[in-house]
């Protein structure tokens, strides 16, 4: 099949959708597909065999494009509405693959060039939208009926968790619903070094974070439980990732709470070398506020054989579960009980570890994400037919 694969994000960006595209667009290209990749203007070009990637025109005075609904992001979903014209009149593709709200304006484009639309979800936007603006009622609902209009046209729609399947299954046509979960990533066997995060340890437990520092992740919440822990009773904190700003306004906030020297914010670092900051840690943590899409650092989190520490919320329990992590209710005393547990019982973290990794090596390596892929889209098979010649839709 010829692919156009629509992702409305910056790409190639080190965080969760842009790293999933990347593995879509790649496996499905392995499996002797024929993909193009249209993507916003900003992000950096990474290789990707046998993948075309494009992307966008720069709209005016657009540049920064935030995570998360924004109207920067409204302008350029515009410019990739147009650009995506072009592409299919060009390369006359038989499927839409489109990632998250791209299949709005992908649905009416399916219909037009007669192909088939598959909808990537990675998240239900009108719950974002609600819990960004809670004002936004009447927009998110709007939303939220574009959504269920396109869970119930597409001609398959891809969950990337339980939860995102579960909303799309009221509204898509059975046997058009396949889960594809994230996987862990994987790094290169020879990492560039990195540096020893024990040094920042001395004789304590290290507790790690990785990711972004966006308010949902509910990095001000870990370290609140910090503070609520007596001085003997914590573990260093070390954190990794995050834009200068967001690290320099958490670095104030342990510094508040009189946590100097116990909270280290490090800053980004390369994705290559998250394997090997992974297997320092004594502890891995996922504070994170609220959501339904599972993170992607989960699983690299539970690949890495470290005990994990997470709230109890639907992110993380339609994945997780007491048998291999620690899940604490969203409070700074909850989580600071957890964080306590986890430093004084050495065998309590390395069986909680141990289970993570054989859960995530069982059911969310490579291998089974590429095969879920695989049958999701043999599904379409029967549908796929020559797509009209540009003439033909210039005719019409």
């Amino acid at each position: 099949m010829k692919i156009l694969m629509l992702a409305p994000q910056p790409f190639y960006e080190e965080r969760g959708t842009p790293i999933a595209v990347r593995m879509a667009a790649e496996a499905l290209a392995a499996q002797g597909h024929e993909v193009d990749l249209l993507s916003f203007h900003e992000g950096r070009d990474v290789p990707m065999p046998g993948v075309r990637h494009h992307r966008i025109a720069a709209p005016p005075g657009v540049r920064n494009v935030p995570i998360g609904f924004s109207l920067k992001k409204l302008a350029c979903d515009f410019w990739m509405l147009f650009t995506a014209i072009g592409l299919l009149r060009r390369y006359r593709h038989h499927v839409i693959h489109a990632v998250e709200e791209a299949a709005f304006f992908a649905l009416p484009l399916s219909r037009l060039f007669g192909i088939c639309l598959v909808y990537d979800a990675d998240s239900i936007l009108s719950e974002q939208i609600v819990e960004k603006w809670p004002g936004a009622g009447v927009f998110a609902w709007i939303v939220e009926r574009c959504e269920q209009f396109v869970f119930r046209r597409s001609d398959l729609v891809i969950a990337v968790c339980p939860a995102i399947l579960q909303s799309a299954s009221r509204f898509a046509a059975p046997g058009r619903i396949h889960l594809l979960p994230d996987v862990a990533m994987e790094g290169p066997a020879a990492a560039a070094p990195v540096e020893d995060l024990r040094l920042y340890a001395k004789d304590r437990p290290l507790a790690l974070y990785v990711g972004n520092l966006e308010s949902y992740q509910g990095v001000r919440l870990l370290i609140e439980a910090m503070a609520a822990l007596a001085p003997v009773e914590r573990p260093t904190l070390v954190v990794i990732g995050g834009q200068a700003d967001h690290v320099a306004q958490h670095r104030q906030f342990a510094l508040q709470r009189g946590l100097e020297g116990d909270v280290h914010l490090l800053g980004p670092r390369p994705l290559d070398g998250l394997s090997h900051y992974l297997a320092q840690a004594d502890i891995l943590c996922s504070p994170r506020l609220k959501g339904r899409n599972t993170p992607m650092k989960i699983f690299s989190y539970m690949a890495s054989g470290r005990a994990l520490l997470a709230t109890d919320i639907e992110s993380h329990s339609q994945v997780l579960d007491g048998r291999c992590a620690m899940l604490t209710p969203v409070t700074p005393q909850d989580m600071a009980e957890g964080l306590r547990r986890l430093c004084a019982d050495d065998a309590l973290r390395e069986g909680l570890g141990k289970a993570a990794a054989t859960r995530a090596r069982l059911d969310y390596g490579h291998a089974a994400f590429v095969e879920r892929l695989r049958s999701a889209y043999a599904v379409l098979s029967s549908d796929v037919t020559t797509p009209p010649s540009p003439t033909a839709l210039e005719a019409a």
